[in-house]
C-alpha cells in the first residue's frame, strides 16, 4: 500500500473512531414532529387503519373509565370488549393460510403442540396514556438523542423518547422508558409448571418508582441518571419468603450502569448483586429465562448491534382480560403441558415494529441473536424468538397485554417465555388472584429503595 493510502485509511479510522465517540444528533424536526397527534398518534403511530380495515383507525384509545364497565378503586379491570366472539382460530392445520402475519415463533409453537391454537378477535386499538405523556414525547421528538454506541439518553423526559424511530436502538430504550405511572405498587404470582402441569407458584411484592416519569422534574440532569428504583420482595412460598432484590436502572449506561444489590434471609447480609443483569438467570424461572428477560427485554442494550426491519401486521395477544381476569385460576391457566391454556389468550391484528438484534463481537451472552415485536401503539415488546449459539431457535416469548384504563397506561398484564428445548415455560407478571396494582402509591420515597433501607426492613 503506498504511503498515501496509507495516511488516507487512517484519517479514515480516526474520524471513524470520532463519529463513534459523539453522541447522536437530536431528534426530528419540529415540521416532522408536527406530525404527532395528527397522522401519526401522539406517540407515533400510524393513526390510520389498514387498507382493508382489518386494524381500524386509533381514535383515542381508552384514556378513562370505559362507560360498559363499573369500577371503583382498587379493583381488577373488567373486560370493556367481553361481548366480543372468535373471528377464527388459527391451529397447525391452516397456519399455512395466516403465515404472512405470524411471527416465526408463533409457527414454531403450531407446529410443536397439536393442541396448540390462537384465537383471533376484532382489533381494538385502545392504548392511551395521559395528555401529559403525549406533551412530554412530542418535546422528545425533537431533543433527546442517543448517548454513544446507543448505550442511554439525552434529552428526554416522561414520554417515549423516539416516537419517530430512524433505529432499532431507539425502539429499545423506547419500551424501557414506556409510561407505567410514576409510583406503583403491585404483587404477582409466577408459574413454571413441569411436564405434569405440576407448580407451586411464587409470589412477590413489587415497590416501583419511575423518576423518568416524575411530573416535577423539568430536566433529566435533576434524575442522577436514574430511570427507575425497583423493590421486589417473595412473600411466597414459606421456604423463599423474605428474599429482597433492589435495582436502580440507569437512563446513560454509558455515565453509569445497573446497581442491584440482593437480600437473603438465610445469611442476613445485604450484598451486591451484579449477576441481575443480562443473561443471568432468573431467580424464579427455573432456568428457562435471563435476567434481561424479564419485560421481555429490561436493561442495557450494549451487547448487540440492533437492526431496524421495519413494520408488519402481525397477531398479537391483545386486550388479554380474560387471561387475566380474578375468576381465572392459576390451575386454569397452567391445566396444559407444554403451553398455557389458548383458551384465555385473545389475539388481535396489529402493526409492529420488527427489530433484530445479533450479538456483538467480544460480547457474550446465551442469546446469540434476538427477533423482537414492538407494538407500535404502545411501544411494548410484544413478543420475541430467541435464538441460540448455533442458529437454533430456542425460546419464545410472548406478552399480554391490556390498557390500564385506570392509568391510563398500556403494556403487557403477565408474560410467557416457551422453552422449546425443554417442552416447558414460565409465566410471570400474573395478578389474578393478587390484589390489583396501585398507581397511587404516594407512600413511595427514594429513601425505601436504598441497602440501607433494605438491611432496616431485614431486622425488623
Amino acid at each position: 500500500m503506498s504511503l498515501c493510502k496509507s495516511a488516507a485509511y487512517s484519517a479514515a479510522s480516526i474520524l471513524a473512531a470520532l463519529m463513534l465517540s459523539l453522541p447522536a444528533q437530536a431528534g426530528v424536526s419540529e415540521k416532522e414532529a408536527a406530525r404527532l397527534g395528527q397522522d401519526l398518534t401522539p406517540i407515533g403511530a400510524e393513526r390510520a387503519g389498514n387498507a382493508d380495515g382489518t386494524i381500524p383507525e386509533w381514535t383515542g384509545g381508552l384514556q378513562g373509565i370505559p362507560s360498559n364497565v363499573s369500577y371503583t378503586e382498587g379493583q381488577h379491570l373488567e373486560d370493556p370488549f367481553a361481548a366480543d366472539e372468535v373471528q377464527f382460530t388459527i391451529t397447525a392445520d391452516n397456519a399455512d393460510q395466516y403465515a404472512d402475519k405470524l411471527t416465526p415463533g408463533q409457527l414454531a409453537m403450531l407446529k410443536k403442540y397439536g393442541n396448540y391454537k390462537m384465537n383471533v378477535y376484532p382489533t381494538r386499538r385502545s392504548c392511551a396514556f395521559p395528555e401529559v405523556a403525549y406533551e412530554a414525547t412530542k418535546k422528545n421528538a425533537v431533543n433527546a438523542s442517543l448517548a454513544e454506541g446507543g448505550n442511554g439518553v439525552e434529552n428526554a423526559l416522561l414520554g417515549f423518547p423516539f416516537p419517530m424511530p430512524q433505529e432499532g436502538v431507539e425502539v429499545v430504550w423506547n419500551h424501557n422508558l414506556r409510561y407505567r405511572g410514576f409510583k406503583l405498587t403491585r404483587q404477582f404470582a409466577a408459574l413454571a409448571p413441569t411436564e405434569n402441569n405440576e407448580f407451586t407458584p411464587i409470589v412477590v411484592q413489587d415497590q416501583v418508582i419511575f423518576p423518568y416519569a416524575d411530573p416535577s422534574k423539568t430536566s433529566m440532569e435533576q434524575l442522577d441518571n436514574i430511570s427507575l428504583m425497583y423493590l421486589q420482595t417473595v412473600i411466597a412460598p414459606a421456604r423463599r419468603a423474605g428474599e429482597v432484590i433492589l435495582v436502580h436502572d440507569t437512563i446513560n449506561q454509558v455515565k453509569g450502569p445497573r446497581k442491584a444489590w440482593s437480600y437473603n434471609p438465610g445469611s442476613r447480609r445485604v450484598r451486591r448483586a451484579p449477576t441481575i443483569a443480562y443473561d443471568n438467570p432468573q431467580s424464579y424461572a427455573e432456568g428457562m429465562a435471563t435476567s434481561d428477560n424479564f419485560d421481555l427485554f429490561n436493561g442495557s442494550p450494549d451487547r448487540y448491534e440492533w437492526d431496524l426491519k421495519g413494520k408488519s401486521e402481525k397477531y398479537v395477544a391483545y386486550n388479554n382480560y380474560k387471561l387475566s381476569s380474578p375468576d381465572v385460576t392459576y390451575d386454569q391457566i397452567a391445566n396444559t403441558s407444554g403451553h398455557i391454556n389458548q383458551d384465555l389468550v385473545r389475539y388481535e391484528l396489529h402493526r409492529v415494529w420488527e427489530v433484530e438484534a445479533k450479538l456483538r463481537e467480544g460480547h457474550r451472552h446465551v442469546y446469540e441473536r434476538r427477533v423482537n415485536y414492538f407494538d407500535e401503539d404502545s411501544w411494548t415488546m410484544s413478543g420475541a424468538e430467541l435464538y441460540d449459539s448455533r442458529g437454533q431457535l430456542w425460546r419464545v416469548q410472548e406478552g399480554h397485554m391490556i390498557q390500564y384504563y385506570n392509568l391510563p397506561g398500556c403494556w403487557n398484564a403477565s408474560e410467557v417465555i416457551y422453552d422449546l428445548t425443554a417442552g416447558r415455560y414460565v409465566i410471570q407478571g400474573l395478578k389474578n388472584q393478587e390484589p390489583m396494582m396501585n398507581f397511587n402509591a404516594d407512600e413511595l420515597t427514594e429513601e425505601q429503595f436504598t441497602p440501607a433501607a433494605i438491611r432496616r426492613i431485614a431486622t425488623r
